[in-house]
């Protein structure tokens, strides 16, 4: 980029209203800021937001003032509920809303019903990265959105500035779905690894050397995602499998009766090892793990 570009940036940018001034909305402000764009920040406790003026943001004293100032207006608060009561005394009408707000699939598709009555446009975000990652490429950070295409194809441009973006369709809820799906997992993860290094917290074995093994191994298993996906595709659950249900349900004894005799809580481990036992005494100890997902759906639908 040239001195001459850098001169004009500000101009040729679109300009945008950010409501939120927390520890995510100020990284996605100044990664805006940085990157040429006009910014038009309120936040309900302004001093939060003294700092982005500081750095070349507008403040507005009202969110109503804030929405005014743009046509497209990003919201980032704490939940689904401060939306609605930020935007309650706004004029929508012509607007793009962006709502970068953690939800639910649910709070998606209700708050795009309410936006479009209100005269607006609307696209969910669904953010899958912490705030340091936001205004760096190299990070692996990406937002999810979905709702109206029309958005998200005009604004493009701009909601890739601090991050990168994944489209996932025209329903409103999909964003909050697979943002929501992948913490699951992720939380899935982490209770494993937990689990992992209490069984080892009271032996003569070093944290940081078992660290490496656990990563590798996981890495190694990752992969079977795919073989999962597939599977749910297909229907079939039983072709080709390794290490059956039935196989894997025998030998859970021996994890349980390990953290016993470490004297580690199996509670994190139980409630899958609990679904697999369940299902393998209905008679479907030949499956494969994919084998799970569909009564696990069921018993959630009651």
């Amino acid at each position: 980029m040239n001195d001459n570009t850098l001169a004009t940036a500000p101009a040729s940018r679109t300009p945008l209203t950010l409501l939120g001034a927390g520890a995510m909305g100020t990284a996605l402000a100044r990664a805006w800021l940085a990157a040429g764009h006009p910014v038009t920040v309120w936040n309900r406790t302004p001093a939060r937001a003294e700092a982005l003026a500081a750095e070349g943001a507008s403040v507005a004293a009202s969110a109503a003032e804030a929405v005014a100032a743009n046509r497209l207006v990003v919201a980032c608060l704490l939940d689904d509920a401060s939306v609605g009561e930020a935007l309650e005394d706004a004029d929508l009408t012509g607007r793009d809303l962006v709502n970068l707000t953690t939800g639910t699939p649910e709070d998606g598709r209700t708050r795009a019903a309410w936006a479009e009555a209100r005269g607006a446009r609307f696209l969910d975000g669904g953010i899958m990265a912490i705030p340091p990652m936001i205004g760096i490429p190299e990070s692996g950070g990406y937002v999810f959105y979905s709702g109206s295409r029309g958005v998200f194809e005009e604004h493009r441009d701009t909601l890739t500035a601090p991050t990168g973006a994944r489209y996932v369709g025209t329903d409103p809820g999909f964003a909050a779905l697979h943002d929501v799906a992948l913490l699951s997992a992720m939380s899935g993860l982490f209770a494993g690894i937990t689990h992992a290094f209490a069984l080892i917290r009271r032996e003569d074995i070093s944290p940081k050397d078992f660290a490496p093994l656990l990563t590798s191994w996981l890495t190694a298993m990752t992969p079977s995602a795919h073989r999962t996906a597939e599977q749910l595709v297909s229907g079939d659950y039983t072709t080709g499998v390794v290490s059956n249900l039935a196989m894997q349900s025998a030998g859970n004894a021996t994890l349980l009766r390990t953290a016993e005799e470490q004297g580690v809580s199996a509670e994190l481990l139980t409630p899958y090892m609990e679904l697999m036992a369940r299902h393998v005494a209905d008679g479907h100890g030949d499956q494969d793990g994919a084998g799970l997902i569909d009564p696990l759906v069921r018993a959630a639908r009651g």
